[in-house]
């Protein structure tokens, strides 16, 4: 396997963007972005740093690690760490997601827990918010998608989320619509120590390139699929080089392994003579030319790994 160095990734006399100095009482610190499945966790990290660092879907279990996306402001900075939906785990693969999430409640300066507020509160949110509650971190609410119900059903939904226990705030919120989004991150700043910044002022994101683009490649395909694919779908990037075309300009060609469960979901994937793959290869290589900022080749491939998820030698090199 190989990949370009940073140098061949980065534009030619791109500056390098230092942290020289910042203002008086700068803050910076970490938060975690919890929730059940699908309580809109990526939608608000990425309405909130302003770009793209999450994969989003309707289907549960996308978000597969913990994703960092950081939040730049004038009077400071936050490292929203967006984690895979608390569950009750089916596979061996589920039971690392929950530990990841475990993990990152650990090391955290504040815990957001995501609460939708078209959807009662049900057991996942009690468990999720007690979980958060026993870091002894402060704790906020955001009750997202309210731009889906009224706003009587929103007051509703913030006496009931008020229930759960003492939040250091709750916050209704829209990552989709915006609204809200700054003024939670207001409320969050105010909640993180006084500190130097933590990234550079240009940074979004810490994931590699690699990371992102099999990210891209997976969000393209889980559109449109059958409830069961979600799961058992996994993508790793084999080979990213460059290729010299005819004109003389330099092409970065990226091999891409998609890898199911079942021969049956092999054929969801590839689609009626291959017609499906091509569409998730021209969405993926629109959404990884944007992320890269060049032309790129980019080739897929469908595996198939019988249970996987329930695999630890496949969970290992899949990278869970």
């Amino acid at each position: 396997m190989s990949f370009p160095t940073d140098d061949e990734l980065t534009p030619p006399n791109a500056a390098i963007d230092l942290v020289a100095d910042w203002p008086e009482g700068f803050r910076a610190g970490f938060v975690a972005v919890v929730g059940r499945p699908n309580a809109g966790k990526s939608t608000l990290t990425n309405a909130m740093v302003g770009a793209k660092v999450a994969i989003m879907s309707d289907r549960p279990e996308t978000t597969r690690h913990a994703v960092r996306g950081v939040v730049q402001r004038e009077d400071g900075q936050l490292v929203l760490v967006d984690t895979p939906g608390l569950h009750r785990p089916r596979t061996l693969l589920g039971e690392r997601l929950n530990d990841v999430v475990h993990e990152t409640l650990a090391d955290v300066d504040v815990v957001v827990v995501c609460l939708p507020a078209d959807e009662k509160v049900g057991p996942g949110d009690r468990f999720i918010s007690a979980a958060a509650f026993a870091t002894h971190s402060p704790v906020v609410a955001a009750v997202t998608k309210s731009d889906r119900v009224t706003r009587e059903e929103l007051v509703a939904k913030l006496i009931e989320v008020s229930q759960l226990g003492d939040f250091a705030d709750i916050v209704p919120c829209s990552g989709t619509e915006g609204t809200q989004v700054d003024e939670l991150a207001g409320v969050l700043l105010g909640m993180m120590p006084e500190s130097p910044p933590l990234y550079p002022q240009s940074h979004v994101s810490d994931e590699p390139d690699d990371v992102m683009i099999a990210e891209l490649v997976r969000e393209a395909a889980l559109e449109g699929v059958r409830d069961e694919l979600p799961h058992s779908l996994a993508v790793t990037v084999d080979e990213m080089v460059e290729r010299e075309g005819a004109n003389g300009k330099k092409t970065l060609a990226i091999f891409v392994s998609l890898i199911v469960e079942r021969e049956s979901q092999k054929a969801i994937i590839i689609g009626r003579g291959g017609s499906r793959l091509r569409e998730v290869g021209t969405k993926a290589r629109a959404g990884v030319e944007e992320l890269l900022g060049r032309r790129v080749y980019l080739s897929l491939h469908v595996k198939v790994a019988k249970d996987w998820q329930r695999d630890p030698k496949q969970l290992g090199r899949l990278g869970f």
